[in-house]
């Protein structure tokens, strides 16, 4: 089996095709995982958990608006007794389902050092990479009774090899591309010219690579691959174009994109004929204090708010909820 370098945009992608009651749906990715200082160096010490308890709350919002989300967990939390009994609750209700994602920095084996590089997966040597996947993987097997079928490398940090590690542990989907986000200039992967439609990563369509959602918005939006790298370079013209209506950029997340923009993406994607809307945020966000996007109760209040907007105008467009297992299912081999 061939297995293509999903570090690399593909040369001619096989997009992935859906039956056709599949129609467009949306995907709610949650990169569960430990708290940890944004804005200080990567340790293998000193996170925390607290935040975990909120899940619980999480769960049952989703369950109330329809929406079965999937848990990317990782090390620290396919350890914590709490995690297990919240979110293997919810999985094995049939609410939620469960995937892997690794932050290679606090998972174990720890034969690597500790650096800004090395905390992309797949800068590592490929047998540490592997192994750093097969211990947290089957953890997560033995700790959730359920055999994981989703990926997401921790700071979006796939390798060269990775396909074929995924492939070969059972992974039908990985969810790793940030299309549209370059982070070649922290050591990571340069995603600016990948796909942001689901394809096939190898040639007997084993491996689906399911990007999360970004959208171009904006009258010069066909020129985003121009435009980009540009702004990039200069801050300042991105905020000049997108007060204009030229040019923005938009992410389907609640940390750091208003509502009124996502609306606006999710236009654009659903016009685009995107069939899959794949939103995500991290779960320390559930909880204030701990990532730079929910600092109190209040702007927590605005991140359900923020939900709630998205997944009405979901709704009113016809956009429906899917989850890992409808997509294999649906999937056109």
């Amino acid at each position: 089996m061939a297995h293509a370098n999903l570090r690399e945009p593909p040369a001619s992608p096989h997009l992935v095709r859906f039956t056709q009651d599949f129609g467009q749906r949306s995907l709610l990715t949650v990169d569960t995982e430990e708290e940890f200082d944004w804005s200080a160096p990567f340790s293998r010490d000193g996170y925390g958990l607290d935040h975990l308890r909120r899940i619980a709350k999480f769960q049952q919002f989703c369950e109330g608006i329809g929406v079965s989300p999937v848990y990317l967990v990782d090390w620290p939390v396919a350890q914590s007794e709490l995690a297990r009994d919240i979110i293997g609750s919810a999985v094995k209700a049939g609410k939620a389902e469960i995937g892997v994602q690794l932050h290679p920095w606090v998972n174990p084996p720890y034969s690597e050092d500790v650096s800004i590089e090395n905390s992309f997966a797949g800068n590592l040597p490929f047998s540490l990479e592997r192994e750093k996947f097969l211990r947290l993987r089957n953890l997560i097997e033995t700790n959730f009774e359920v055999v994981p079928r989703i990926y997401r490398a921790g700071r979006y940090g796939l390798g060269p090899n990775s396909a074929q590690m995924l492939s070969e542990t059972g992974i039908a989907i990985d969810s790793s591309v940030r299309a549209r986000f370059d982070y070649s200039a922290g050591h990571g992967p340069d995603y600016s010219h990948h796909p942001v439609n689901p394809y096939w990563t190898d040639t007997e369509r084993k491996l689906i690579e399911l990007p999360l959602t970004t959208t171009y918005w904006g009258m010069l939006r066909k020129q985003g691959g121009l435009l980009a790298p540009l702004v990039r370079r200069h801050p300042g013209l991105g905020g000049a174009l997108s007060r204009l209506g030229l040019f923005e950029r938009i992410a389907l997340t609640p940390e750091g994109v208003t509502a009124e923009e996502a609306l606006r993406g999710i236009d654009i994607a659903l016009d685009d004929g995107l069939p899959i809307l794949v939103l995500s945020f991290h779960s320390p966000s559930l909880a204030p204090g701990y990532t730079p996007y929910v600092r109190s109760e209040e702007e927590l209040d605005a991140f359900y708010d923020w939900l709630r907007q998205i997944y009405a105008y979901l709704d009113r467009r016809g956009v429906q909820s899917t989850t890992v297992a409808e997509i294999m299912e649906k999937a056109l081999v």
